[in-house]
């Protein structure tokens, strides 16, 4: 269901699936025959990732207010095409080279900023795999009623744990609000990355969630962390927001890309936050669905083991068998 526009700021997301997935390329190219980045790609189903990712965010945001930011060198592939062929109008932004999460987010956010300023935004991942999405999206739904009120702040989703992940990240929630938040919606004590197995059952015994770098915030809100804590960046920004609808735009995004440092947006922004104006983020606890970050092989055949043929999965029996087939060879 879409907001209504004339009662709260138009709802808005930012889709990244820039990646290049390596870590599963040699399991994709064992049951494909090629090396299509990992979020193009029917594991399961009929869809790939990407397209789970735009029928999630189209639960609740416009079609034409969700912006995807994808690398130019995914553009070889067909299968590529095709699914980026139904995406509306200039809401498909093609980055010049990979330089990890914060330019990879904050491209796709200037297009968005210059059109919707007073935006409220959710920032998606394509490589996630869901298995209560209507739960889940009530959950994001949530998150963009609490950003609303907390107008300065950054909303994450962490997934309450059913066992202790080593490659994932944490988020270590804090005490609930004083004041009157939904959810035991919690203040960020610290992120801790791919813990080792000991620390990670301390997380869970702390109440540690895992990070599923889902978020959501005003867009001005997200603009102004990125100042504070890195004006590279915020340069970086602005440089190309500036140059959007000239005719120097695509120029202005490759020396943009070619200047500045790779910075991965978690340790390189929310880790900082966390350390420097923790008030700024906030964690909403996901309780009741089936998450995970298909980033490697184990991961992945890990999950698939774990559900085995689960109603939840829709009748997709064959699939995963091929799937499991595809990781015994």
């Amino acid at each position: 269901m879409y907001s209504d526009e004339g009662r709260e700021a138009a709802r808005c997301g930012v889709i990244l699936a820039a990646g290049e997935g390596r870590r599963l390329q040699p399991f994709i190219h064992r049951m494909r025959g090629d090396r299509l980045p990992k979020q193009y790609v029917n594991l399961v189903g009929r869809r790939s990732m990407l397209e789970h990712t735009f029928s999630r965010a189209e639960r609740l945001i416009e079609p034409r207010r969700i912006f995807t930011v994808v690398s130019r060198d995914h553009l070889r592939y067909s299968e590529v095409s095709r699914q980026l062929s139904t995406r509306a109008p200039g809401t498909v932004i093609v980055q010049p080279q990979n330089k990890e999460t914060g330019p990879g987010l904050l491209l796709p956010l200037a297009h968005l900023y210059t059109r919707y300023p007073d935006a409220m935004v959710a920032i998606f991942p394509s490589d996630h795999f869901v298995v209560e999405e209507e739960l889940f999206m009530a959950y994001v739904d949530l998150a963009y009623r609490v950003g609303a009120r907390f107008a300065d702040s950054l909303v994450l989703l962490g997934v309450q744990p059913d066992e202790p992940e080593t490659e994932y990240g944490y988020i270590v929630p804090g005490k609930k609000l004083k004041h009157p938040a939904p959810l035991a919606v919690r203040p960020v004590v610290r992120f801790t990355e791919k813990p080792d197995i000991h620390r990670a059952r301390g997380l869970l015994l702390a109440g540690g969630l895992w990070n599923t770098m889902v978020m959501v915030c005003r867009a001005k809100a997200m603009v102004d962390l990125v100042r504070s804590v890195s004006p590279p960046l915020h340069d970086f920004f602005e440089r190309i927001r500036k140059a959007i609808g000239t005719s120097s735009e695509r120029e202005t995004v490759a020396e943009s890309y070619r200047r500045v440092e790779p910075v991965n947006f978690s340790t390189g922004l929310l880790e900082v936050i966390a350390r420097t104006d923790p008030s700024r983020l906030l964690v909403l606890p996901v309780r009741g669905v089936t998450w995970s970050d298909w980033g490697s092989e184990q991961r992945l055949v890990g999950t698939l083991k774990k559900l085995g043929r689960a109603s939840g999965l829709n009748g997709v029996e064959g699939e995963i068998d091929d799937v499991l087939l595809a990781s015994a060879s």
